[in-house]
């Protein structure tokens, strides 16, 4: 599995991430990423044909909001 290397360091931003290399770059199982496309707990992904692809700025909003804590609905927050 080649592990993609991160867009700014190469500048291809517009570059897109088959299920196999997202899996290898955020080092979680395929199932997984299928899991969250399934629950709409992952980054944005879209079909070309019968195949999911994932756009670089849209995993690294993912990653962000993950950051951020915007993902997590079931931590409570202080007021």
């Amino acid at each position: 599995m080649v592990v993609p290397h991160c867009p700014a360091m190469n500048d291809n931003d517009d570059r897109l991430l088959t299920v196999e290399e997202l899996a290898g770059f955020l080092d979680v199982p395929i199932k997984t990423l299928y899991a969250w496309r399934y629950r709409g707990e992952g980054p944005i992904g879209f079909r070309v044909g019968r195949h999911i692809r994932y756009r670089w700025i849209d995993v690294e909003a993912w990653i962000e909001d993950r950051i951020a804590g915007t993902c997590h609905p079931r931590v409570a927050q202080s007021p």
